[in-house]
């Protein structure tokens, strides 16, 4: 729903009504719907496992230790 919003207020501008709504986005400089999401739980999570939120209000994540470091797959130091 929230994205059909967005779709509609983009062609609102008489030169970007034919326009791919991709394109739109782009030549506005507004990022995606789901970008948006994603990025909004990534922050989230950070705030989350730095102990930013009172935590008694605030579920327990688990945190999963890898030693596993990304591009590293051979290193187990």
């Amino acid at each position: 729903m929230l994205e059909k919003v967005q779709k509609r207020a983009t062609k609102l501008m008489p030169e970007l009504k034919n326009m791919v709504y991709i394109n739109r986005l782009k030549l506005l400089k507004l990022p995606t719907l789901h970008y948006r999401q994603v990025r909004g739980d990534m922050i989230e999570m950070y705030k989350i496992l730095s102990g930013k939120y009172y935590t008694a209000v605030t579920p327990r994540v688990a945190r999963e230790h890898s030693y596993i470091m990304r591009g590293n797959d051979l290193r187990l130091e």
